[in-house]
């Protein structure tokens, strides 16, 4: 029976691999870098480089965005290179970079870097940011190597004194000749009243800064050019201009001599001013909408010209429109006119009131009276009541065909046969057949009578209006009567 035999693997060479294994393990713990790769990679030339150090950080607005690599000197500069991470890109090429101190507990230095605006061009990897562009900090000893020992004495002196300025009380002479909201207050308090003006003050300065700027393009360079120009021409009149300081002191000895009077006006200066602020204020808030308004109207003023020309043959014919041959003789028409009309309108309303009460007995009363379909039994033509009439109409205008030239007669066939029909005693109203009974004969015996004739004469209420009157029921039960015609329902 064969025999395998094993072969067992080289300690050394195990050994070996797992020391590699922990050493990339290690490099990658602590560096959190791949090898011979690197990121966005930033140079910078700094004037000294000794307050910084490799693994530095680099911050951006107080995040920190990367660290320092390397330092190395070339000549009379340092050359710091920096890995950048992705979430401090883009960076332009007008990019500034500072070497700060960092906080007391954190201690050394970190790069401050500004990545440029975003409308200058985007530098690639391994940009180098020139010395201009960089600063270093001060250091202590550079400022006390500045201040040497007479320097810092006139220092202290010129501090104590200072303080000693700032402190003081003021006397009642000076308090005299101050404003009185700075009264007793020493010279610290009273310029702490001044940052309360303050912001006026600016405001002041930055429309003053504005407004030097210009409105056009090139204005600033035509003031400066202007003033090169005065300048030039008060340079060639050099006799005028001997002879205008010496007038000048004339001028100011003169307003010396009315001291008493100046420092009178200048104690009322202050409310007048307080006065003319506000006025100012005023103006000055009705400035933008008249602006406004100024550059809206340009082009109305631009037109007016053609608009007038335009305008100057309608209004002639408008004027002559109005003379008395025109609309003038028939304004004097319609006022001669209103009057009439007035009075008519007047009259109108008594008819106005007629007409409506009219209106509402057609909607209420005879619009729905002649809508009603008639139930008539087998005879029910199952149409509204409005168009039977109109029906009946056609059968008289068949019985109007028996007429002759001999006059208004209606030739009836009257039968003498069958049963006769007799009605209840008639009611007409005006008519001499009141009381009177009518008679008729049939072929054929009737089946009832519609409708029956009521017992007496309904009551007739003309002052009643006709839109509260009731509407009957048209086939309720005095549709129906006897067969005989004698039923009264």
């Amino acid at each position: 029976m064969p025999v395998i035999e094993l072969q067992r693997s080289n300690p050394v060479r195990a050994g070996v691999v797992l020391v590699v294994i922990v050493v990339i393990a290690v490099y990658f713990g602590f560096t959190k870098h791949i090898p011979f790769k690197h990121g966005f990679r930033l140079k910078a030339e700094f004037a000294t480089a000794v307050n910084i150090h490799p693994k530095s950080p680099v911050r951006i607005a107080g995040v920190s965005v990367g660290q320092v690599s390397s330092i190395q000197r070339t000549g009379n500069t340092g050359l710091v290179t920096m890995e950048i991470e992705s979430r401090g890109l883009p960076i332009h090429s007008d990019a500034t970079v500072k070497i700060r101190p960092r906080l007391f507990l954190e201690g050394n230095w970190f790069v401050e870097l500004q990545p440029g605006s975003p409308s200058a061009q985007t530098v690639s990897s391994g940009y180098t940011i020139p010395i201009a562009q960089t600063a270093d900090p001060v250091q202590l000893d550079q400022l006390l190597d500045a201040l040497n020992t007479d320097t810092r004495a006139n220092l202290q002196t010129f501090l104590i004194n200072y303080g000693e300025a700032l402190t003081r009380k003021p006397e009642a002479a000076e308090n005299a000749e101050q404003a009185p909201e700075v009264h007793g207050l020493n010279a610290a308090e009273a310029l702490n009243k001044i940052y309360a003006r303050g912001p006026a003050s600016l405001r002041g300065g930055a429309i003053d800064a504005q407004a030097i700027t210009g409105t056009e393009p090139h204005d600033l360079s035509k003031l400066i050019a202007s003033i090169g120009k005065v300048t030039s021409a008060l340079n060639v009149h050099e006799q005028d201009l001997s002879e205008l300081f010496p007038n000048f002191n004339t001028f100011f000895t003169a307003l010396a001599s009315q001291a008493a009077g100046l420092k009178t006006l200048v104690a009322e200066l202050p409310a007048n001013l307080s006065n003319v602020d506000a006025g100012l204020a005023g103006l000055d808030a009705t400035f933008p909408p008249t602006k406004a308004f100024a550059h809206e109207i340009l082009p109305g003023i631009r037109n007016t010209n053609r608009t007038v020309a335009a305008t100057l043959p309608w209004i002639e014919q408008v004027q002559a429109s109005l003379g008395p041959e025109e609309l003038g003789g028939v304004a004097k028409g319609l006022a001669a006119s209103v009057p009439s009309l007035a009075r008519l309108e007047s009259e109108q309303t008594p008819l106005y009131k007629q007409t409506e009460a009219f209106n509402e007995c057609m909607t209420k009363v005879i619009y729905p009276a002649g809508n009603t379909k008639l139930q008539d039994g087998s005879s029910t033509t199952g149409v509204e009541d409005y168009k039977e009439f109109w029906y009946s109409l056609v059968g008289l205008d068949s019985i109007g065909q028996g007429f002759t030239g001999n006059g208004p007669s209606v030739r009836f066939l009257v039968g003498n046969s069958g049963q006769t029909l007799r009605s209840q005693p008639t009611s007409v109203v005006g008519t001499n057949l009141k009381g009177a009974q009518l008679l008729a004969r049939s072929p054929l015996p009737p089946l009832g009578t519609r409708p029956a004739f009521p017992a007496e004469e309904p009551a007739y209420e003309p002052l009643v209006p006709c839109d509260t009157q009731a509407l009957p029921n048209f086939n309720g039960p005095l549709s129906q009567g006897p067969a005989d015609g004698s039923g009264q329902g």
